[in-house]
Parts: structure tokens; sequence; C-alpha cells
């Protein structure tokens, strides 16, 4: 299972990541983004988180490894 951390003060409100992966971003009216869940990624939304992480211009969204650190 794949587990993010959104850092909500890079947002800059592009909303790309809500785009690519609905279930796991919800965006404001201003685009900024907020976790959906508890950072835990179903299955099914697995890709398209990874394309978030990817399109993401400013880099506010990382995998984390099970001990809850940063991947790179």
């Amino acid at each position: 299972m794949v587990r993010i951390k959104l850092d909500r003060t890079l947002c800059d409100g592009f909303g790309v990541c809500g785009v690519h992966a609905p279930e796991s971003f919800s965006i404001d009216e201003w685009g900024y983004a907020s976790l959906a869940g508890s950072g835990e990624v179903p299955a099914h939304e697995e890709d398209g988180v990874k394309r978030a992480i990817l399109d993401c211009p400013v880099h506010a969204i990382t995998k984390l490894s099970e001990a809850g650190r940063p991947v790179a």
C-alpha cells in the first residue's frame, strides 16, 4: 500500500492532484489540495497518485515509506 503526505504550505493551488487522484485529494474552490483521507492510498488509486506526485509543479506531495519517512 502506498502512503503519502501533502505539504499544504507548498501547495500553490494548481489542482493537478485532484484531477489524477480524486479519491485521495480534495480540492477547494481556489484549487488548493487537502488529503481526502489518512494518506493511505487505495490500490485502485495508486497509479493516479503516482502521476499526481510526478506532475505536482511545486512537489507538495511526498510518498512515504512504511516507517513514515519520505521516499526518494
